[in-house]
């Protein structure tokens, strides 16, 4: 029943996200509006097919007249008679709202703060979008209840897209988030050494990095917010990718993954570069979670909403957001020590819900709460 209940879990959130863009949603900052359906819709021709969908469960319920497509007309009838059915909450306004951690105009945050006199835990929310797109105020009011409900406070981030600045510029920016909140901890009532990270898709591949490379902290620096450390207790996350390495998409089988139009912005690749320049390598190795993780790192918690097997009808959002990413990660971490566990359709049942997991570590040895 847990795992059946944390699938549904999936199938809902994914539902949620795609309602949310049936109509424009502003991204942020002074952006352009984003149309999910329209970034669905890869080919531009004004329906979704299920490959494009990427839920045939969900297809099937949205295509009204079952005839293998989804109009925008289709989509936002559906989404209108679910919101009827089961209102969205309202969003829980921020305790600190657009706070500026960097100088870029998408160095922003919002810190929804848990009511406690003593320090409290902190979740930092990564939002996902394919590098390209997304905005902070996606993070879920059932996420932030629960964790208040535990002592928990929640910060959701913004950070540069790859359209604009590249990778790394992304990992950095959210690196320089954990720095600022980390060094103005006694202003928000933080505690500073219990700081965790959570995200979908992007969001998830950047949490993971965060866990897993080296401690950024500049202890000479003249700046005192880059002397703080960039170490988090745990990582919990959902869809995520473990690495942006083209050959590792091949090595696992998820070669089709890589005609996602996000590839062709990552890394700045120039007009004719070939794809194993060392420039280009290096960053993959350097962009990709698995590659810094070490027995001292911290445990992750990956939740898929597929399953693993692969095979040329399987979805493209199915192949981008694959367990084997988590499985394979799973794979190095053991025989380290270092607890990785990894939910997946028809996979084995997981000790804990993620939320469990995220309160076990945050607040281990805090007392009452735990």
């Amino acid at each position: 029943m847990k795992r059946e209940a944390t699938v549904l879990a999936f199938v809902l959130l994914f539902a949620a996200v795609l309602a949310s863009g049936v109509h424009a949603q502003p991204t942020g900052g002074e952006g352009p509006p984003v149309d999910r359906f329209g970034r669905l819709d890869r080919n531009g021709d004004g329906i979704l097919t299920q490959d494009e969908m990427g839920r045939p469960e969900l297809f099937r319920r949205v295509d009204a007249d079952h005839d293998g497509r989804v109009t925008r007309e289709e989509a936002t009838a559906f989404f209108q008679r679910r919101r009827q059915q089961q209102p969205l909450q309202p969003p829980v306004p921020p305790t600190h709202a657009d706070v500026r951690y960097g100088p870029h105009e998408r160095n922003v945050l919002d810190l929804y703060l848990a009511d406690s006199e003593a320090p409290t835990p902190l979740l930092v929310f990564i939002h996902g979008g394919g590098f390209v797109g997304g905005d902070k105020h996606v993070v879920q009011r059932r996420l932030i209840e629960a964790m208040h409900r535990r002592g928990i406070s929640v910060a959701s981030i913004n950070y540069r897209f790859i359209s604009t600045d590249p990778m790394p510029a992304c990992y950095h920016d959210a690196a320089r988030a954990l720095q600022f909140l980390r060094h103005h901890a006694a202003d928000y009532n933080l505690a500073p050494e219990r700081f965790a990270a959570s995200g979908g898709s992007a969001g998830a591949g950047i949490s993971l990095w965060l866990a897993f490379h080296d401690d950024l902290a500049d202890p000479d620096a003249d700046d005192p917010i880059a002397r703080q450390s960039t170490r988090v207790l745990c990582a919990q996350v959902n869809s995520g990718q473990v690495s942006y390495d083209p050959r590792f998409w091949r090595q696992l089988g998820l070669a089709r993954g890589l005609e996602h139009p996000s590839f062709a912005l990552m890394y700045g690749r120039k007009e004719g570069e070939p794809a194993d320049a060392p420039r280009l390598v290096a960053l993959y190795e350097e962009c990709a979670p698995i590659t810094h993780a070490t027995a001292d790192d911290p445990p992750v918690y990956m939740g898929y909403g597929v399953g693993k097997e692969v095979g040329p009808d399987t979805p493209m959002d199915a192949i981008i957001h694959h367990p084997l990413h988590g499985l394979t990660l799973k794979e190095k971490l053991e025989p380290m020590g270092v607890e990785c566990i990894v939910l997946y359709r028809d996979g084995p049942e997981p000790p804990m819900s993620g939320a469990e997991f995220l309160v076990r570590h945050l607040r281990a040895g805090m007392g009452a709460k735990d």
